[in-house]
């Protein structure tokens, strides 16, 4: 309405679901939806071509590794790069230890991130990158 820009679409179910007493060394590659509650450490790529790939990390979970998926919800702890080529969504208790790429960014009062906010800026005709715009929150000590 009004010229606001559709946000984009979330995968609507989740196919994988990592419980919370689940504890799994090494890297996961998913397509569809992918919900941890649990805790990784490796990275979390997604295979889907389309698109249209969906990780939900809940309060109780953590990633330690870099993760590359279309669209992502964060709402535990994260140690490592992420890489949200569509939406980001950073809920209260989200902790990012790592530099953010995004397409789309939503953050909630109480989500903190130690590292640089990068935002990556697609052309609709093509997929490719067109630029990237660096956003700094909070001054590190050697930007001091």
């Amino acid at each position: 309405m009004f010229g606001r820009k559709k946000k984009n679409h979330l995968h609507s179910h989740i196919d994988t679901l990592i419980g919370v007493n689940t504890h799994i060394e090494g890297n996961i590659t998913f397509s569809g939806g992918l919900r941890v509650d649990g805790h990784i450490t490796g990275n979390v790529i997604t295979t889907d071509n389309t698109h249209n790939s969906t990780l939900v990390l809940s309060d109780e979970g953590s990633i330690e590794g870099e993760i590359r998926v279309t669209n992502i919800i964060i709402n535990g702890t994260v140690i490592g790069p992420i890489h949200a080529h569509g939406y980001l969504e950073l809920q209260a208790k989200a902790k990012v230890y790592g530099d953010v790429h995004y397409g789309s960014l939503e953050i909630q009062l109480g989500a903190s991130v130690e590292g640089k906010m990068i935002h990556q800026i697609k052309l609709e005709s093509d997929d490719k990158q067109k630029s990237e715009k660096l956003i700094t929150l909070i001054p590190s000590a050697s930007d001091k």
